[in-house]
């Protein structure tokens, strides 16, 4: 009995000791076996064990059928890759477009390509824009050499602060002594000459005296024959003898050089001989606005020696000109537009457009200026109570026999920003230098001073930092809404407002009339 209880004892304590997690002395820790990593903590995002309140589903809300959906602005073309064979690299400079471009490259508009959109034809290009034609011209033509800017060749900002009558002073050569008489202004010095025929032509007088040492040595030295005497400039015609004349000629040629180049018109340069060079569409107005006028009075051999003296004749006297004119260039900035203008006359009256686009100045050159006549019972030069009147607001900054220059930026300087030139003002009731006008404050009346006129009337002109704006040109000449275009030749044009269309007429003709509304 005794042995079977120690048996159960036995089986029990066996038992007990057998069972899971059970132990008399409490759990013991279970060793990691080698080599087991010890297992990473993963951590969980609670999960919300909120119920989800249901939202409605978003609506497509249609435009009505009358509505108009925006489309998405169209991307611009560029134009193709032209294939036509060798191509001239250009850049565009102040006052080109598409039309002159091709005009001077010889080539149709449509191959007029480049890396930007470009625009219309006849509208002006971003000076410096990057244009590629086909290179169609004759082998022989013109370098591309630069032989000055733009901005030493009219009457640009370069030319403020310049005194030409102390420089020709200072220089000692024959001009400092020369004097002439003038119908306008009696004895006149050389150095005021000189300074007369450039600010009224709107030429660079760098630019002269320059020429004027070149032809004849006159700035820094003495005439060394006697056609140098009587022709400084070197044509020799009796009708241009003497100094003024000899300039008068010479701003007329260099002017249709320049502005003939800036229409696209000017393509070539034709010798006393019949021979001719292409231009290189490289060039700008100043260079072949040079290159025009040395070919008048030369040969081809000494036309070409000339083109190569002038630029370093013109250091010798004046120091480099292109570091001064990167400061000023390009003398049209990007955008640039016509300040509002109205017809020069008080509203009510009738006048008559008896001048499309012609020389601004002289004979030949610019065709920017435009010509009105008041309605008169008396032809000819009669009296006229009619008054010229202000356009814009701006400041007068010259006068002179039958002139008056309006500065509408009234910075004071001629030299810049957008001017207009009235000429042939009456002396009486004319307005004085310093004044400043507002829109139709009185200048003066119409008549025929200054300069040559058959009739009473007033010559009308706008330039834009010393260059005159081509009146049927890129920008037009724009008055009370009329917008001037260009004839077939100086003189002839049009004006046209809303569909009409006004034919330019010397005679003053019935058909010529136009009339400035109140308000405009």
């Amino acid at each position: 009995m005794r042995k079977l209880a120690q048996l159960v004892f036995l089986i029990l304590f066996t038992t007990s000791c057998a069972a899971p997690g059970s132990s008399l002395w409490g759990n013991v820790a279970t060793p990691t076996p080698p080599g087991t990593a010890t297992p990473t903590r993963v951590s969980y995002a609670l999960v919300s064990t909120t119920t989800p309140i249901p939202t409605s589903t978003p609506q497509m809300v249609l435009p009505l059928s009358d509505t108009p959906i925006p489309e998405a602005p169209a991307m611009p073309t560029l134009p193709p890759v032209n294939t036509a064979g060798p191509m001239l690299l250009l850049y565009a400079h102040s006052g080109d477009t598409l039309e002159i471009i091709a005009k001077r490259a010889n080539v149709q508009l449509d191959q007029v390509i480049s890396d930007v959109v470009l625009p219309a034809p006849k509208a002006l290009l971003d000076p410096g824009t990057l244009l590629l034609v086909p290179d169609q011209l004759p082998a022989e033509r013109t370098s591309n050499g630069l032989m000055l800017p733009d901005s030493e060749f009219v009457l640009s900002p370069s030319a403020i602060g310049f005194d030409t009558i102390e420089y020709v002073n200072n220089a000692g050569g024959y001009l400092s002594t020369y004097t002439e008489y003038l119908m306008s202004n009696g004895a006149t010095s050389g150095g005021r000459a000189v300074e007369q025929i450039a600010y009224n032509n709107s030429i660079h007088p760098r630019l002269l005296l320059t020429i004027i040492e070149l032809e004849s040595r006159w700035v820094r030295g003495k005439p060394t024959n006697f056609a140098q005497d009587d022709y400084p400039l070197g044509y020799v015609d009796n009708q241009y003898k003497g100094l003024y004349r000899q300039m008068i000629w010479a701003v007329s040629e260099l002017s249709v050089g320049y502005y003939g180049w800036r229409s696209g018109e000017l393509t070539e340069i034709t010798f006393d001989d019949g021979s001719s060079i292409s231009l290189s569409p490289s060039l700008n107005a100043a260079t072949v606005g040079l290159m025009y006028f040395f070919s008048k009075t030369r040969n081809r051999e000494a036309w070409a020696q000339a083109v190569a003296a002038y630029p370093g004749l013109y250091t010798e006297m004046f120091g480099d000109p292109w570091p001064q004119a990167n400061l000023i260039e390009p003398l049209f900035p990007p955008g640039l537009t016509q300040p509002e203008l109205s017809l020069p006359f008080q509203p009510g009256q009738v006048w008559a457009y008896t001048g499309g686009p012609h020389s601004a100045w002289e004979r030949k050159g610019a065709l920017a200026a435009l010509d009105f006549a008041p309605g008169a019972i008396e032809q000819g030069c009669a009296k006229s109570d009619k008054w010229v009147v202000a356009p814009a607001p701006g400041l007068v900054v010259r006068t002179d026999t039958g002139v008056v220059i309006l500065d509408l930026d009234g910075d004071g300087n001629e030299q810049t920003g957008w001017v207009l030139l009235f000429l042939h003002i009456g002396d009486e009731s004319k307005v004085k230098v310093g004044t400043y006008l507002q829109k139709e404050d009185k200048i003066g009346h119409p008549s025929c001073t200054g300069g040559a006129s058959t009739g009473t009337h007033i010559h009308f002109a706008r330039k834009y930092n010393g260059e005159w704006i081509l009146a049927g040109g890129a920008l037009p000449f724009t008055l009370s809404g009329w917008v001037a275009g260009q004839g077939e030749g100086p003189y002839k044009g049009i004006l046209v407002r809303d569909g009409i269309t006004i034919n330019a007429s010397t005679s003053g003709a019935f058909e010529t009339r136009v009339t400035r509304n109140t308000g405009e």
